[in-house]
């Protein structure tokens, strides 16, 4: 009961192509397939379009901060 059988299916198919018609599916599924070559299009031209550093950044260390005699007897 919980699964559809081949026979279900086959009634589903028939009544999507009476309502919408053979032409109108084709014609969906050719936009569908536009659609996803344009996203691919996409995603491919925006790693192209992605800036990388070249060459070698330099760092430099933060200063080492010590703390004054003040500050060593305000701790203690």
């Amino acid at each position: 009961m919980g699964s559809l059988s081949i026979w279900h299916w086959l009634i589903v198919l028939v009544i999507v192509l009476l309502l919408f018609g053979k032409g109108k599916i084709s014609d969906m599924m050719g936009d569908v397939a536009k659609g996803v070559k344009s996203f691919k299009k996409g995603l491919a031209d925006e790693d192209e379009t992605v800036v990388r550093p070249t060459g070698n950044i330099d760092h430099k260390p933060a200063d080492i901060v010590t703390p004054t005699t003040d500050e060593k007897t305000r701790t203690s």
